[in-house]
């Protein structure tokens, strides 16, 4: 932590935050609108012959998905293939973002583009206040205004209003860190469970949650631990492996198949099995080459530690550096590498605070002067990504299309 920082009141804190917020969402909305425009009518957006409008539009590919759940719910048996295979299914997707999205629309009676990217621009904002009070007190105010920028404007952060479960996930992340690091246990607890109906990220958050705990007891010397303490630890790490598991339990439960989870996600992978680590060989041969591929995928992981690990990273903690380290390490032992990688690259909001040079403890880095010499090119690099992200990945082309 940095010390010696002058934190101005939340009542003025967050407005600022929120402001933001609401302009990297009104610069992102100029670039849905202006993309729309060249979108063909589909079965996605509408129908073939339906012109394209705003929120069908912000409600395609996985949208369609959580439409589907949010009206008719979960199949009670896997859908088969007349050789037996078990079919793409909703089951690979979580259930709080599609049922907030079924009470919305039972309230306001709109319909679910208008209310799932509704809820995901609220969970966005929602997201964005508790990373700024989770960072303020490491890095400053000034920072943390601009490390929020940049998150709301990264290229893939046109996910925040889209009928998509990332603000949401977004939100969840960051209240349980930010429970973590106030040491409200329970309350993470609480907020893992929930995790568990929204993303499958319980496990690096249990790892963090390991190493909270044990620099907790470790400085029990100091700082004397109860015995409710103790439970109310013991109670967010079984939380966070409760919240793994939670998800494949209940489809299980739900479809009587004990692996109905797995299977289902499964059948998005490109050789019809979950293999840790292996795809990422083939996908770094395919983009980059026989020779370069291999070598990338070696050196990449290698900076990102050393971004963490260095005393540039300081101001992080041993919190968030063990969450940029171990959401990495999770991603490459259970994702298939593709076009879908950038929005999953949107929860490690710690590595802007390094880019930025504002994690280094003695403020060598992170003079208001220096961050925004490397802000403004940040800032324009990832609006101009935001429109090639939109264009080239959200935009559907029949018939077929990568994934955003």
């Amino acid at each position: 932590m940095t010390d010696g920082l002058v934190l101005r009141p939340r009542r003025v804190f967050i407005p600022w935050v929120l402001a933001l917020y609401a302009l990297a969402r009104v610069v992102t909305t100029t670039i849905l609108l202006v993309v729309m425009h060249h979108q063909v009518p589909t079965g996605m957006t509408g129908g073939d012959d339906v012109p394209v409008t705003y929120f069908p539009f912000t409600a395609l590919w996985d949208g369609q998905w959580y439409q589907t759940i949010a009206l008719h719910g979960y199949p009670s048996q896997l859908p088969l293939s007349e050789a037996g295979n078990v079919q793409q299914n909703a089951w690979a997707f979580y259930p709080l973002f599609p049922f907030l999205a079924r009470a919305g629309m039972a309230v306001t009676g709109l319909g679910f583009p208008a209310v799932g990217s509704t809820v995901a621009l609220l969970c966005g904002a929602g997201a964005a206040v508790l990373m700024g009070l989770l960072l303020r007190d490491r890095i400053g105010e000034p920072a943390t205004y601009l490390v929020v920028a940049l998150w709301a404007s990264f290229p893939a952060s046109v996910a925040l209003q889209l009928a998509y479960t990332e603000s949401l996930a977004m939100l969840l992340l960051v209240g349980y860190l930010y429970a973590l690091a106030k040491e409200r246990w329970l309350v993470a607890t609480a907020v893992a469970l929930l995790v568990g109906l929204s993303r499958p990220i319980a496990v690096p958050l249990g790892l963090v949650t390991l190493v909270v705990v044990v620099l907790r007891w470790r400085a029990r010397r100091d700082r004397p631990i109860t015995r409710g303490t103790y439970a109310a630890m013991a109670a967010a790490l079984v939380g966070c492996g409760v919240a793994g598991l939670l998800w494949p339990a209940i489809a299980w439960w739900r479809t009587g198949v004990r692996s109905a989870y797995t299977d289902t996600m499964a059948t998005w992978r490109g050789s019809g099995t979950v293999e840790p680590f292996t795809p990422w060989l083939g996908m770094s041969r395919y983009a980059f080459g026989e020779t370069w591929g291999p070598v990338l995928l070696v050196v990449v992981p290698l900076v990102v530690v050393a971004m963490v690990a260095g005393p540039w990273a300081r101001n992080l903690g041993a919190d968030l550096r063990t969450w940029t380290l171990a959401y990495p390490a999770y991603l490459a032992a259970v994702l298939d590498p593709f076009t879908s990688i950038f929005r999953y690259l949107i929860p490690l909001f710690p590595m802007l605070v390094v880019i930025l040079g504002a994690g280094w403890a003695d403020r060598r880095g992170n003079t208001w002067k220096r961050m925004l010499w490397r802000f403004v090119p940040l800032i324009v690099l990832c609006v101009v990504g935001q429109y090639y992200w939109t264009d080239i990945l959200w935009r559907f082309v029949p018939p077929s299309d990568y994934p955003p």
